[in-house]
């Protein structure tokens, strides 16, 4: 799918704050109500949006400590990688697991409620898995940038060029 800069004028919008109407969004970006809908579907039918969600304020619920894991398994295989991806996937203390290259093979950014959480986390979720061998977390003191939103129309995706 080929995107314009309407479409990336509507993801921008879309990534500030999704609960805009289709109307508010066609404010925004220059366009009719039905226009933006149109568009809207075809780009959550694409998969470029993914989904809707609520950005919630982390501390305010309760869960004030924020730490990156990184995980070593102790046998590359395909299995080891799949036990742990299900263990990961079924935990919802981890808000991200990315795969990475170096001398870490996972890193996981898990958000608990205290240390004691976080150390029942490592402690018996993470270390007794079969797949892990070792288990490194460093804890986050603050937050600088906490926006997950994507750098549309600064040398990301070009309009034209799309997907």
């Amino acid at each position: 799918m080929e995107l314009d800069s309407f479409d990336l004028r509507l993801l921008g919008a879309l990534q500030e704050n999704s609960a805009l109407t289709n109307q508010q969004l066609g404010e925004r970006i220059g366009l009719s109500a039905s226009q933006v809908s149109r568009r809207r579907q075809t780009l959550e039918g694409e998969g470029i949006i993914r989904r809707y969600r609520a950005d919630l304020a982390t501390e305010r619920l309760g869960f004030a400590v924020t730490a990156f894991v990184g995980v070593t398994l102790g046998a590359h295989s395909r299995e080891n990688a799949r036990r742990f991806r299900a263990m990961v996937q079924a935990m919802p203390e981890v808000q991200e697991a990315h795969t990475l290259t170096g001398d870490v093979d996972y890193m996981l950014k898990i958000v608990v409620p205290d240390l004691k959480a976080l150390s029942r986390v490592i402690n018996d979720d993470l270390l007794p898995h079969e797949a892990v061998q070792h288990v490194r977390s460093s804890i986050a003191m603050d937050t600088l940038k906490d926006d997950n939103q994507l750098p549309l129309g600064s040398g990301g995706v070009v309009p034209g060029r799309g997907t």
